[in-house]
């Protein structure tokens, strides 16, 4: 009988993989510091994106209007 998984777990270990990843890029990969902040920023909001869609926020997000007062 196996682990089973639930999607909250699932996104957790998604979220720890990513994390690791992201870590040891910036710790083993030797690059200038605005490169290493320019694709920490584009993981997060990868992340962030992906979170939203698979908790079925993105449709409010993309729905979002600013009411002018005028």
């Amino acid at each position: 009988m196996g682990i089973v998984q639930t999607p909250l777990i699932q996104i957790l270990i998604a979220l720890v993989v990513v994390g690791v990843l992201l870590w040891l890029v910036n710790s083993f990969i030797p690059m200038a510091g605005s490169i290493k902040s320019i694709l920490n920023a584009v993981v997060i909001i990868i992340v962030v994106v992906w979170l939203l869609n698979v908790f079925g926020l993105m449709h409010y997000v993309t729905n979002f209007h600013l009411n002018r007062a005028g």
